[in-house]
């Protein structure tokens, strides 16, 4: 099926919490999500943006969404990380998801960034399939590494 993948607006921030929840009951991770309406519009469509956004419409309705930004690499350059490509679940396996796939590709491609990266759940073997067959390197020999706010005040504090 064909969408319309465009360029995120303000007016879709209210969509891209909902796909943002429905990939956090996904991942089993429903109440980790923090962010707010206000956050998403703030965050993605204030006066410094700190994130872009494609979103894919089927119908007048937003199905999808990939959400990136900059990054720099000391080895490579600029590059573009790829938050969260989300295709809400009675959407799946129609084609959206390739589609904001390809458009996000094709923006980083013609931004000439070096290098795209992302994160993959191990347990996820529909999405590292997807990612190797389009080419794309899951490395296994790399850990994510992450601090929360207390943990960065709690070595700020003895350190």
């Amino acid at each position: 099926m064909k969408s319309n993948v465009r360029s995120a607006i303000k007016s879709d921030s209210v969509a891209i919490l909902g796909l943002i929840q429905e990939l956090a009951l996904y991942e089993k991770e429903p109440k980790s999500v923090e962010l707010t309406l206000s956050d998403i519009e703030n965050y993605g469509f204030g006066k410094v943006p700190l994130f872009e956004c494609y979103v894919a419409e089927f119908d007048s309705k937003v199905v999808g969404m990939a959400l990136f930004y900059s990054r720099f690499s000391t080895w490579k350059g600029p590059t573009f990380h790829l938050e969260d490509l989300i295709v809400s679940e009675p959407y799946k396996g129609k084609g959206f998801g390739t589609q904001l796939y390809s458009k996000f590709i094709h923006h980083a491609y013609n931004a000439g960034v070096k290098r795209l990266e992302w994160n993959v759940l191990d347990w996820n073997k529909l999405a590292i399939s997807f990612y190797q067959k389009s080419g794309a390197n899951v490395l296994r020999d790399w850990d994510t590494v992450q601090m929360d706010r207390s943990s960065m005040k709690a070595y700020l504090v003895n350190h």
